[in-house]
């Protein structure tokens, strides 16, 4: 059967089109069942306490349940591998963080590799460290710490919620920039170390803000400074380390990625919903009450944020010859 030419032309047109509109229908239709949000720690810590408001929020928005699964093991890794091993179709989420950027360096043989592997979607909250100290420690500020350090080099322990924690590679980066001897007292898990710290069997540590805040709060831990570029809302008197430190700065992010090869329009749907939470009053309070700021922002953002954090924490691990446990 022979077409007129214009009937063809129509036809033409119109498969062209067809790419182009399944893939809107795809987005528009997306979430048709459950979404999986995979944590790569165990249930109640303030990561998972982010995941499951984020979850409630785009629940409540999408309607469709995003259920958050932990996935705890090999710091993260075990997570991110499920995350990138599965379809690229928007229904398994991967909660990543600052940790993911350092284990890229950090492990020498993972089966992924987080930038090649995983897509961003969205970044929710940065959150400082606090360089904190026992009160026993005859010390109030940064300079005064860096003094009584070099003047006791090599006696001073550091502890850290495992070797190549976020808490670990902060405070090796403080080393690097200020030339102290620092002992470095791994422990599994940042509660273990904390109860030492509290109890003086160990003297510093870069802690996170979610989880020593009261301590600091109620005198039993002093804080000299936070980590990140600009002091912190939620404890507006503390100084930050750059203010001694020129150039200094750490801190626990986390965001949203999906495999690689997720369509773009269900990329921009979640990163739309994830930035409308962001700018909710009461997400924002939530965040705030965990010890951190919103951290709103493009897909491309949070792909700049990782790049950036994982070269960064690179040449630390490198510099420090950090090696894995």
């Amino acid at each position: 059967m022979k077409l007129p030419r214009r009937a063809f032309l129509h036809l033409a047109v119109g498969a062209a089109a067809l790419p182009a509109v399944s893939r809107i229908a795809r987005a528009q239709a997306y979430p048709s069942r459950p979404v999986r949000i995979v944590v790569g720690f165990a249930p109640g810590g303030a990561t998972d306490i982010r995941a499951r408001l984020m979850g409630q929020w785009l629940s409540e928005r999408l309607g469709q349940q995003f259920i958050v699964e932990n996935r705890p093991g090999a710091a993260s890794n075990v997570a991110a591998e499920a995350v990138v091993n599965a379809p690229p179709d928007g229904y398994t989420l991967l909660v990543a963080t600052s940790v993911n950027a350092i284990n890229a360096t950090l492990y020498d043989k993972l089966n992924f590799n987080l930038i090649r592997d995983i897509a961003p979607v969205a970044s929710i909250h940065r959150e400082p460290f606090v360089m904190e100290v026992n009160p026993s420690v005859p010390v109030k500020t940064v300079p005064e710490f860096i003094t009584h350090a070099k003047a006791n080099a090599g006696k001073i322990n550091m502890a850290s919620a495992g070797i190549g924690s976020g808490n670990h590679t902060a405070g090796e980066l403080f080393k690097m920039m200020t030339g102290v001897n620092l002992v470095h007292v791994p422990y599994r898990g940042g509660g273990p170390a904390l109860i030492d710290l509290l109890g003086g069997q160990v003297q510093v540590m870069f802690a996170t803000m979610s989880s020593s805040i009261e301590y600091v709060r109620g005198g039993k831990l002093r804080a000299l400074a936070v980590t990140t570029a600009t002091r912190s809302p939620v404890l507006p008197d503390i100084p930050t380390v750059a203010e001694f430190v020129p150039g200094y700065e750490s801190s626990f992010w986390t965001g949203v990625g999906t495999p690689k090869n997720t369509p773009a329009e269900i990329v921009e749907k979640l990163n739309k919903e994830i930035n409308a939470g962001l700018a909710d009053p009461k997400v924002k309070a939530r965040l705030a009450d965990l010890g951190g700021t919103v951290l709103a922002g493009s897909p491309a953002d949070f792909g700049k944020l990782i790049a950036e954090e994982t070269e960064k924490w690179g040449k630390v691990i490198r510099s420090a010859n950090i090696k894995a446990e």
